[in-house]
């Protein structure tokens, strides 16, 4: 039209007369009319076509949705590991793949539906298989819970409620606990909480379950909970969704929650996303290319190489295969035999990429390569393997296929794994073939229980170790040459060097390595020779009944025959020990789906994210305590000593003490102004108080505050300041009215400081040495401090301790098993006596006192443990082994 345009105008300017008579300029004309016509009817059929293309293309609006929600949560698990790495290319070409998969259909709802289902499963199999067994069912999870938000299933409050807590909820409201002695404040607040949160479904139920309190304790009492309707249908009457059953379960029954996210992924997404499927070599060969490498990442007791070299052997690529252990100076070989590979066609194998640091940026460029040219052999593979590292290059880990490589779990699989290896020969390889076949099957099962042992935290074991098989090759040598010596076996000896050298090598916690020799001693024993001895209460482990003739087959055999989930009571435990460790499950779950969060409300009540901090932080300084000062003081707490001309021992460590709590102090009213001010835009908001904002967002207590001036505690934030302010009181009351009758010993920044002044006061008193003091333990019959109407004779009177692991009975004064369900419990009121010389008597069983439930500590500069306070001698009707393979311990504080 343009050209016919600007030919028409150009005949007009040339043409001379009348134009009518120019029968070019007519006949342009007329062309030009046509043309006009027959543009605009294809205008008008480009219009009609766009409309039906956003038709069409609105019509798989959900599709996309699907994928853009995936594919987000998938580039948020890079927080969760640095190796969990997926670029949007790779995740475009696995997206673009489900859609060719995906089953055909003529009907627009069903192909939605199919394309939907192919990209979920299909991307979840390709990046599951890259995740630790740990981080699936998170992985799944999110994506569950994603795709409810989105959907408006789940709201903003509710979802922050899961994750945070109940933050800054107004408690005035909230109906009485119908029953305080099963309801704890915890509890009963964090059920008020989803009343709020949750208001459209669950608008009156503190009132429901204050009516029906015997049918909810029932409820919570149960196995499964998350598998019965609530109490008189309360779930189907009011439409709850299933997520508001887990808010249910984290209120009333927290250790549950972990099987009922299982249950809610499975609602929501199906059963392949919480029973993930195995992959095989021949699926990461499908999956990768010549220019894609594929990424073993690694966990401790975990080597994939075995596995390659058989697949390697099926595809006849084994004889050719180019293997290197990276490491210093390895570099140039690798760089050589990856060009060969290239250029022949051949696999190479590169292990350990972790070690080789430096070398990564060669690594990364190596890929790249790969990638951009055209001279590498189709049959080329690079194959490599590395624990998680940052370093590790992200290209690499982005457009490469990862499979993860782990150790198996539990003890039946852990047992059967070390008879792997072995031959019937060196199963009888022994001149006292009888009890060398038993303690090789006790030591096998040893080096499986102190592994599984990690799975319940601090009452495994204070610190993680990672035993591998050397320590259990090394045992085992030890033992076979023990045992070729003339005369009897040498019990003691074996336990020595195996308890002390090859296992105790690793062990840098004293407490752990008691722990590790009283494990130790159940299997390294004469007793093990005896056929009707077991290794678990129950009798359900024990050595093979054929021990004396069994192949090493026959072993493996009888080892299959075990539960495929280990009960408490074969570690020496507490049934309650599963409790721990579920509800440590549950909340790790919890902890990582936060922690890769956006910054958002915590309230979930329509509050910005800067109104709900600004609100938390006025408050807090509301609430702040005012500076500890002596000016006023009481005379007996800093009482000089007429014979010395000294302060008192307890008035030094007083002293001390409150100058702490005054640093904390204005540590914290600083940084809650600054942050103020912050928000407001008057000051620049560092990267420090960032921190500090997105902490107080997600109820967790600010690094600031704890770093330098801080106390160790693992509570949430409000608990934390409430915590903080009863301590800084108590210290008041004793600075103002004198010493107190009992000591609130979890007030003390440093517990083992004050006990230390406790015993420099007798010896100064009494002019005996200090070192030759400790104490001696009298319990009291009550653990209510306000009883004591006097401080004692001798020493003080110390209160405030809890028990981990056990309980204590009351009526004949000893340490006893917990009930079921019941974690921890007050420990009674202890009088701390001075006494010269003390030995330790066998009977009593010292019990540890640890300032956390953590326990794991470091040693300080006073060459104390940051946590670890003293051992309490207590009364036991068992022997003290018996304690200390429960886990048992005292705390001066609990987790909330």
């Amino acid at each position: 039209l343009a050209a016919l345009e600007d030919k028409i105008l150009k005949l007009l300017s040339e043409s001379s007369g009348n134009i009518l008579d120019d029968k070019v300029l007519i006949n342009t004309l007329a062309e030009s009319k046509e043309t006009s016509k027959a543009v605009n009817v294809r205008v008008r059929e480009a219009e009609e076509a766009a409309t039906q293309i956003e038709s069409a293309c609105t019509e798989y609006t959900l599709v996309a949705t699907c994928g853009s929600i995936l594919y987000f949560v998938i580039a948020d698990m890079a927080n969760v590991n640095p190796m969990y790495q997926f670029s949007l290319t790779y995740f475009v070409r696995l997206f673009n793949g489900c859609i060719d998969l995906a089953e055909k259909s003529d009907e627009i709802d069903v192909r939605m539906q199919n394309l939907s289902q192919s990209i979920l499963s299909n991307i979840f199999v390709n990046v599951c298989r890259g995740l630790f067994e740990q981080d699936k069912l998170t992985f799944s999870f999110i994506i569950a819970t994603a795709y409810q938000r989105q959907a408006g299933e789940v709201n903003a409050g509710e979802w922050s409620l899961l994750l945070r807590g109940i933050g800054l909820l107004d408690l005035s409201s909230k109906p009485q606990n119908p029953d305080p002695e099963f309801f704890s404040d915890k509890m009963w607040d964090f059920t008020y909480a989803v009343q709020q949160s949750a208001h459209e479904h669950c608008s009156k139920l503190c009132e429901h379950v204050a009516n029906y309190t015997e049918d909810w304790k029932d409820w919570i009492a149960c196995d499964e909970p998350h598998k019965k309707p609530l109490p008189l249908n309360y779930d189907e009457d009011n439409e709850l969704h299933f997520f508001h059953v887990l808010l249910l379960l984290k209120a009333m029954c927290p250790e549950k929650l972990i099987l009922a996210i299982g249950a809610h992924v499975y609602r929501s997404l199906g059963e392949q996303f919480i029973i993930f499927p195995s992959t095989t070599m021949s699926d990461l060969w499908n999956s990768s290319s010549k220019s894609t490498p594929i990424v073993f990442v690694l966990s401790t007791g975990a080597d994939p190489t075995s596995m390659l070299l058989r697949y390697a052997n099926d595809m006849n690529m084994a004889d050719s295969m180019g293997k290197i252990s990276l490491g210093q100076g390895q570099g140039p070989k690798a760089e050589k035999m990856v060009a060969e590979g290239c250029k022949n066609g051949t696999w190479v194998l590169l292990q350990n990429c972790h070690l080789y640091r430096t070398w990564m940026p060669t690594l990364e460029k190596m890929c790249d390569g790969l990638e951009e040219s055209n001279a590498v052999h189709k049959d080329f593979r690079l194959w490599l393997t590395s624990m998680p590292a940052v370093y590790f290059p992200v290209p690499v880990l982005q457009n490469g296929v990862k499979l993860t490589i782990e150790p198996p779990k539990g003890l039946r699989a852990n047992v059967i794994r070390s008879f792997i290896p072995m031959t019937d020969h060196e199963l009888c390889d022994s001149s006292k073939e009888k009890e060398w076949r038993k303690i090789q099957f006790g030591l096998k099962f040893f080096h499986a229980i102190i592994q599984e042992r990690r799975k319940f935290g601090p009452l495994g074991w204070n610190i993680r170790y990672e035993f591998n098989d050397s320590d259990l090759e090394a045992s085992t040598t030890i033992t076979r040459n023990m045992l070729e010596l003339d005369g009897k076996i040498p019990w003691d000896t074996l336990l020595f060097v195996i308890g002390h050298i090859n296992y105790g090598g690793r062990v840098t916690d004293d407490k752990d390595r008691i722990c590790l020799l009283a494990v130790l001693e159940q299997y390294v024993t004469p007793k093990i020779l005896d056929p009707s001895y077991a290794f678990s209460s129950s009798g359900t482990y024990r050595c093979p009944p054929n021990c004396d003739v069994a192949t090493v087959e026959g072993f493996r055999e009888f080892v299959a025959t075990f539960p495929l989930s280990e009960l408490p009571e074969v570690f020496g435990m507490h049934e309650n020990a599963n409790i721990t460790f579920t509800t440590q499950e549950s909340e790790k779950v919890l902890g990582v789906v936060l922690s890769i969060q956006p910054r958002e409300s915590g309230s979930g009540s329509g509050k910005s994210p800067e109104e709900t901090v600004i609100e938390l932080l006025i408050k807090q300084q509301e609430t702040l305590p005012g500076l500890l000062s002596n000016e006023n003081a009481h005379p007996d707490s800093f009482k000089i000593i007429e014979e010395t001309n000294l302060m008192s021992s307890l008035g030094t460590c007083l002293t001390q003490e409150y100058g702490r709590f005054n640093e904390l102090l204005k540590r914290l009213l600083k940084t809650i102004k600054d942050l103020q001010k912050a928000i407001k835009g008057t000051i620049v908001m560092t990267g420090e108080l960032d921190d500090m904002y997105n902490s107080e967002l997600n109820n967790q207590v600010p690094e600031m505050w704890t770093k330098g001036v801080g106390y160790p505690s693992l509570k949430p934030l409000a608990s934390w300041f409430d915590d903080m302010v009863l301590r800084i009181e108590f210290f008041r009351d004793w600075i103002d009215k004198g010493m107190p009758i009992s000591y609130w010993i979890s007030a003390f920044y440093f517990p083992q400081g004050f006990n230390t002044s406790v015993l420099q006061g007798h010896s100064r008193a009494n002019m005996i040495a200090v070192d030759a003091l400790s104490f001696e333990f009298n319990i009291e019959d009550t653990d209510d401090p306000q009883e004591m109407e006097e401080p004692p004779e001798q020493g003080i009177y110390v209160h405030g301790l809890f028990m981990d692991g056990a309980a204590w009975d009351f009526q004949d004064m000893v340490i006893t098993d917990q009930e079921v369900g019941i974690m921890y419990v007050k420990f009674p009121v202890i009088n701390f006596v001075p006494w010269q010389n003390k030995k330790h008597n066998p009977d009593k069983w010292p019990a540890p006192l640890y300032k956390t439930s953590v326990r794991a500590g470091t040693l300080s500069t006073t060459g104390h443990s940051t946590n670890y306070v003293l051992s309490l001698e207590v009364d036991t009707r068992q022997t003290p082994t018996y304690w200390i393979l429960k886990g048992a311990a005292l705390l001066t504080m609990l987790n909330d």
